[in-house]
Parts: structure tokens; sequence; C-alpha cells
């Protein structure tokens, strides 16, 4: 299995996961033109993709959804809130529910629920359906909950989002509201939370950490580099970007 991303921040998001002859989107925060642009890197043809998963509604995950799954005839999955608050109501997707596996080609999906202000909002733990290795996706959530440790032990690789500095925050360009959106209990996870996540759950399999979803205006990818370093049993990081994201990464 590998992992790979177009993009990693609040102006886009797009992840490939691919094992075997199966690949899988999660989310597409880009224009048509310029997912098509970005995934020409990897030499994939936006039509061969198997399926595409939509973990929540706004914008920075979503907004290209639709019309990518159209113009190429791309199934999506996705939870019924979150297809209510982000497809037209005419549009057809499969249905996801937490904690109730899929099979997508070679690739075991297991939906997992997260505290975000979303509708219905959906991380994913990927399993090689041959070997059982696994891949977990952590992003848009607010807080650490005991469902989230039990499901995200016992990894192999892990996609987490550091988004802010709790100090950077406070500090920062954005107004009051929306400091509070984002480090409220259904905002996204900082620095300090992810680093409490590592140390709750069994990291004793996890050889791949990426780093992903870090904030360019609340956050610094040297920060999040250092922080992590310090911890006992995780391996170096993986620094997504917004830019560019990050390349093939084989588990």
């Amino acid at each position: 299995m590998r992992i790979a991303s177009l993009g990693s921040g609040s102006k886009g998001n797009a992840t490939l996961v691919q094992h075997r002859e199966t690949t899988i989107l999660v989310d597409n925060g880009f224009s048509l033109r310029r997912f098509q642009q970005r995934l020409q890197r990897f030499e994939i043809e936006p039509k061969s993709i198997d399926a595409v998963l939509l973990t929540h509604e706004h914008g920075d995950h979503s907004s290209g959804i639709e019309r990518l799954c159209a113009n190429f005839g791309l199934p999506l999955w996705t939870a019924v809130g979150t297809a209510r608050a982000a497809l037209t109501p005419e549009f057809d997707y499969h249905r996801l529910v937490a904690g109730q596996p899929v099979s997508i080609g070679a690739i075991d999906v297991l939906p997992v629920t997260v505290p975000h202000d979303a509708s219905e909002p959906l991380q994913f733990i990927f399993q090689q359906a041959d070997s059982g290795k696994r891949l977990g996706i952590l992003t848009d959530t607010g807080h650490i909950t005991s469902h989230i440790v039990e499901a995200f032990g016992r990894l192999d690789a892990l996609l987490l989002e550091f988004n802010y500095d709790a100090e950077m925050l406070a500090n920062g360009p954005y107004p009051d509201y929306l400091k509070q959106r984002v480090g409220g209990n259904h905002g996204h996870l900082s620095n300090e939370q992810s680093l409490e996540l590592l140390r709750r759950i069994d990291t004793s399999s996890l050889n791949c950490l990426i780093a992903a979803h870090i904030s360019e205006k609340n956050n610094t990818a040297g920060i999040v580099d250092r922080l992590i370093r310090e911890l006992d049993n995780v391996p170096a990081p993986i620094l997504a970007n917004q830019d560019t994201g990050f390349d093939w990464i084989t588990i």
C-alpha cells in the first residue's frame, strides 16, 4: 500500500491511497483543472480512480468533489449527513456508516466518527485485504476521544493533523470567533493534541508518520518537526504542505 497527497491545508486537500490495482481518493478541495494539473505528476488518469471518499462538507475538502465525480464517472462514498450538506439532492452516492467497514478492490476501509463542526464527519483507516497492513488518516478533528485512541492504534502508517500551535493561534491574525472555532472541541487538532494521541496509542508497528493540514498562519513545519522528533518510539515525520502535498510513500 502507498499514499500520496496533492495538497494539504486550508486551501485544498486531496489524498491518494493505492494498493495493487486499487486507487482511492480521499477528498478533493481543488477545482477540476487544478486537480488534473496536480494529479499529473502521479501518472494517474482521473478515470482510473476506483472510489472517492468524502470526509465532510467543508470547502477545502469537498468543493471539487461533485464535478470531479460527474466528469469522470467516479463512485463517491460518504455519510448521509455529509451528502446532504455537500451534494446536490439528485447526486448519487454510496453510503458510509461509522464503524461499518467496506471493501473497495484490494483495500478495506473503516470509517471512524470524529468530533468536528460538520454534519457527519468521518476519518478513515485503510487495511490491505491481503497482508493486513493498516494506514490511518486523521484530520479535521476537534479533540482526541477514547474511540479515536482505540481505532488508531497498531497502525503501520498514520497521516495526522498538526493544525495549529496554541500560542501562535492565540496571538495570530484570526478574529476571535475563528480562533474559538479552530481551537474548540469541534475544530482542529493542535500540535499538543496530536502529540497526546501519539503518546496514547500503540505505535510499536508505526513506521511512517505524516504531519498534515499544518496551518500556514498559526503553525510552522519547523515547530511540528521538532516536537515530533522529541517523542520516543515514533518515526521521524514527513511533512505535508499546501503547494505540493507529498509524493508517493510506500508503507
